[in-house]
């Protein structure tokens, strides 16, 4: 299987992966549940909490400045895929349409399907995080959390929440999907931060 699939990182990639990992040849599917389909002609995205209360839509999303990004993805489940090219919206443009209250100082992503994730303020809004809507120049297909995913490539992949469509702004740090099953509260891969124990 690991020859197959993944591999063992050599340098100078080994310098780009976390401990623990090998790399993918591919790009693993791993969702628990269905999987959702989405029009994006109705899907929309909504803030609430403490933030002011607002909804966007498909076409609010695409007027916003759009860029190309490619970064590594780590995934929990000890397989990292380097160099992955999207296109979509930085986190940090996309605040700066949001009214959020001081006090906010974690947030609970929200999906359709209802899976949730949480990730502090401070692991959110960095200029590196993005909105996702193409993979490798195509749409994002749903299996990878299309029509619209969160990608936060410092931390484990599963807090780059698939299929999104609204965030939560909290004053303390309720736990999502994963982190109330034994996953742990951030996900640092470079401290192996996989469970709580």
């Amino acid at each position: 299987m690991l020859g197959k699939f993944f591999k063992k990182p050599e340098s100078p990639d080994s310098e780009r992966t976390p401990p623990g990992q090998y790399l993918t040849k591919g790009f693993p599917v791993l969702t628990y549940g269905n999987t959702p389909r989405v029009n994006a002609d109705t899907w929309q995205f909504r803030v609430w909490g403490l933030a002011k209360e607002k909804t966007f839509s498909w076409a609010d999303f695409m007027a916003m400045p759009q860029h190309n990004f490619t970064a590594d993805f780590h995934c929990v489940t000890r397989w990292s895929k380097l160099d992955v090219q999207w296109t979509g919206v930085k986190v940090t443009d996309f605040m700066k349409l949001v009214e959020v209250d001081p006090k906010a100082a974690y947030i609970m992503e929200h999906c359709y399907g209802g899976y949730t994730t949480n990730i502090s303020m401070d692991d959110f809004v960095r200029e590196e995080n993005f909105f996702a809507h193409t993979l490798f120049g195509e749409p994002l297909p749903p299996e990878h959390g299309g029509p619209m995913r969160l990608v936060v490539p410092h931390i484990y992949a599963w807090k780059s929440a698939k299929w999104i469509n609204g965030l939560e702004f909290l004053s303390q740090e309720e736990l999502g999907f994963w982190e109330r099953n034994g996953y742990h509260r951030r996900g640092e891969p470079w401290a192996e931060e996989r469970y709580s124990y």
